[in-house]
């Protein structure tokens, strides 16, 4: 986890729980890694096929000799995370591979994977019932995608659906242990902001003031 703002976002987590929330987005971060690197898409079902298997046999037994899966299954299983839930992370990531232009219904369920790991995260670090846990998840991943689409129209969609959940995330006041997740939804609204084609000023001055006073106030 190399991103500057991620790390500071995950400073607001409770130590205990930190390296599970570092070994999801790992999790995330190797999936988004299948997409881009993968040419074929038969090649990349085949990868994802591999890790949505690997995911599911955490609940029954030992992690195969990856980092990845044993970090989940050291540090996230045992905070009530199991292996077929994050499973379902890949569903949402397989949408993407036809390599066709995304229309809404791909980009729903492309979302699904910012729903999941949000909500995984949110379970290990203890979110509270009324923290807009799944809206902060669905608004981040169509963000992202927008972030790093080449496609225009693509990126201009995946914007406009992203505004409405991001705007309910960071329109509440989180608790205190699920803080983590509402800083990551404001830099995901700021990215936002940013006109389409321009670039994104990470850790900026005012980025990593919104970061600070959504870590005081939970607004």
């Amino acid at each position: 986890m190399n991103d500057p703002e991620r790390l500071l976002a995950l400073s607001y987590a409770a130590v205990a729980a930190r390296p599970a929330v570092a070994a999801l987005f790992a999790l995330d971060d190797t999936l988004g890694r299948i997409l881009r690197t993968t040419r074929e898409p038969v090649v990349g079902q085949m990868r994802l096929t591999w890790w949505f298997e690997a995911l599911e046999r955490l609940d029954g037994g030992a992690a195969p000799a990856e980092p990845v899966l044993q970090a989940l299954a050291a540090e996230a299983l045992p905070r009530g995370v199991s292996g077929a839930r994050l499973a379902g992370m890949i569903d949402a990531w397989e949408a993407l591979l036809d390599g066709d232009r995304p229309d809404d219904s791909v980009m729903t369920t492309y979302a699904q994977r910012g729903v999941i790991l949000f909500g995984a995260a949110g379970t290990v670090l203890g979110a509270a019932p009324g923290d807009p846990v799944a809206p902060a998840g669905r608004g981040w991943a169509l963000a992202d995608l927008a972030r790093h689409a080449s496609d225009a129209t693509v990126a201009t969609r995946a914007r406009g659906l992203a505004a409405g959940p991001l705007a309910a995330a960071t329109g509440a006041r989180w608790s205190r242990p699920a803080r983590t997740l509402g800083a990551l939804a404001h830099l995901a609204r700021m990215d936002l902001a940013v006109p389409l084609g321009a670039p994104i000023r990470p850790a900026s001055p005012a980025r990593v003031w919104r970061l600070l006073r959504h870590r005081l106030t939970g607004g």
